[in-house]
Order: C-alpha cells, then sequence, then structure tokens
C-alpha cells in the first residue's frame, strides 16, 4: 500500500508546488491524477520515485517512509518504481528487447550495467514483459520503427521489467490519439491489475480516467480538492478542480461571450 500523508513542496525560489496533500493507493487499485496544467500532478508523482524531495510529510510504501531515503536506499526505491513518460523515453537507436532490458540496469551495477550485460534470466524477464504488452514480434526491431502506441507499449514493458512495488505514469498518453489512447490504457490498467501494485497516473483526459480508474483523485493549487470513484465526479467537482481564479469582470465578460445569439432577421 502507498500512503502520503501531508506532502507539502516548496522549491528554492520559494514556489509551492504541492501545498498538503494526503492520499492513498491500495495494492491493485488504479488511482487518476487529474487537474489543471501546473496543479502538481507531475510534482508528486515524481515524489514517489524519489526524484523530487518533499519539503514536509512522509511516503510510505508498505509501512516504510521511502521520502526521507538517501544513497544506496534511494536507489533501491527508484529500481522497485516502475516510471511510464509522456516522451517514452526510450533510446530509438536500440532494439525494442535492449529498451526493455533497460528496465533492469538497477538490478545490475557495476561494469555489468556499463557494457549493458544482462543475465538469461534478466531476458527472460524482459521477453515475459513484452508478452504481456503483445510486442514479443517486435522484439529484434529498432525503436525509432515503431508507431507512438507501440513505443509506449514498449515503455510499459520496461517498467514491468522492473519487477515494481508500485507503478506510475505521467500523461502516458498525451502523445496519442483517441483511438490509440484508449488501446494503450487497456494495456496499462491490465498489465498494473496483474501486478497487484498500487497505480498512480497522472492524466488530463477526463473520460479515459473515469473509464479506466478505480479512484479519481482531483488536484488544485497543490491540494486534493476532490478524492472518489469516478461515478462520484459530479459537474460540481469538476468545478473545483478546473476552475479559474479570474475578476469578475472577466467571468461576466465570458458570459456574454459564450451566451445564444438571438437570430437575426433577413
Amino acid at each position: 500500500m502507498l500512503e502520503i500523508q501531508g506532502v507539502r513542496v516548496v522549491y528554492p525560489n520559494g514556489y509551492q508546488a504541492l501545498a498538503s496533500v494526503d492520499m492513498a493507493a491500495r495494492n491493485g487499485e488504479i488511482v487518476a491524477l487529474i487537474g489543471r496544467s501546473g496543479a502538481g500532478k507531475s510534482t508528486l508523482l515524481r515524489t514517489i520515485n524519489g526524484l523530487q524531495r518533499v519539503t514536509e510529510g512522509r511516503i510510505l510504501l508498505d509501512g516504510k517512509d521511502i521520502s526521507a531515503m538517501v544513497g544506496n536506499d534511494l536507489q533501491d526505491l527508484r529500481r522497485s518504481v516502475g516510471f511510464v513518460w509522456q516522451e517514452f523515453n526510450l533510446v530509438d537507436r536500440l532494439p525494442v528487447l535492449d529498451n526493455v532490458l533497460c528496465g533492469r540496469l538497477g538490478y545490475n551495477r557495476g561494469v555489468a550495467s556499463l557494457f549493458r550485460y544482462f543475465s538469461s534470466a534478466d531476458r527472460e524477464i524482459a521477453v515475459r514483459s513484452l508478452e504481456r504488452v503483445n510486442l514479443v514480434h517486435r522484439a529484434t526491431n529498432r525503436a525509432d520503427r515503431l508507431s507512438g502506441g507501440e513505443k509506449q507499449r514498449v515503455a510499459i514493458a520496461r517498467a514491468l521489467a522492473q519487477q515494481p512495488r508500485v507503478l506510475l505514469a505521467d500523461e502516458p498518453v498525451a502523445s496519442l490519439d483517441v483511438e490509440l489512447s484508449w488501446h494503450v490504457m487497456s494495456d496499462l490498467v491490465r498489465v498494473a491489475r496483474d501486478e497487484g501494485v498500487p497505480t498512480i497516473l497522472s492524466i488530463h483526459q477526463v473520460d479515459l480516467a473515469t473509464a479506466f480508474a478505480d479512484r479519481i483523485v482531483g488536484i488544485a493549487q497543490g491540494r486534493v480538492v476532490f478524492d472518489g470513484t469516478p461515478e462520484t465526479l459530479t459537474e460540481d467537482a469538476l468545478d473545483r478542480i478546473y476552475r479559474f481564479d479570474v475578476p469578475a469582470e472577466l467571468r461576466a465578460m465570458r458570459r456574454r461571450e459564450t451566451a445564444p445569439r438571438e437570430a437575426v432577421a433577413v
């Protein structure tokens, strides 16, 4: 289980990215983070895998405080947190299988990792990960020969190859068209549930969030303003998540611009 308790993040320039976040994700649960750009979704994900230090609060994974980890403990944490990036982050010139094997680098320290040496056991894990996303037939193809949807499925397979204790995804379908987005989300959610690990994904498409997630967490200005099932995500809740803090005069002007126009006689 993943527990986030009173997490606050303030950058050196004084900007507060997260005010105070409390939430949890049970094993096998899919949690979708929604909110405006800059609301703090990506920052929250980065605190979980140790790329961003917290200013206050704790992040517990199976009862262990991972937000306080440093050194080798922090490296071990990153090895056990699968992360699916929006930009795929594949090495284009390498074959698909080698890209998936990159998920095993955290288990191969020293000279072996420098020369990308992987054991037969590592290769078996990588092949099984590709099978899970139906891409084993592309194992020997260069990554730059794949479509966008295929690249993201390779990224999912790489995260699976880490044998993660928690799975994160930051806007995993933002660069894909509608049809590919549904296919990729289907693969991601299916394998996440099969793994039975807490899964948190940041996503802009509310329809995809409600279709695939078990729970929706809405973030606005670094705070959780909604936490519930897709069925309870009402218009009022969406307004709290996406509302604009604008002067009353501008609100009135927008109402006039969007009001139905009267028919003009000709």
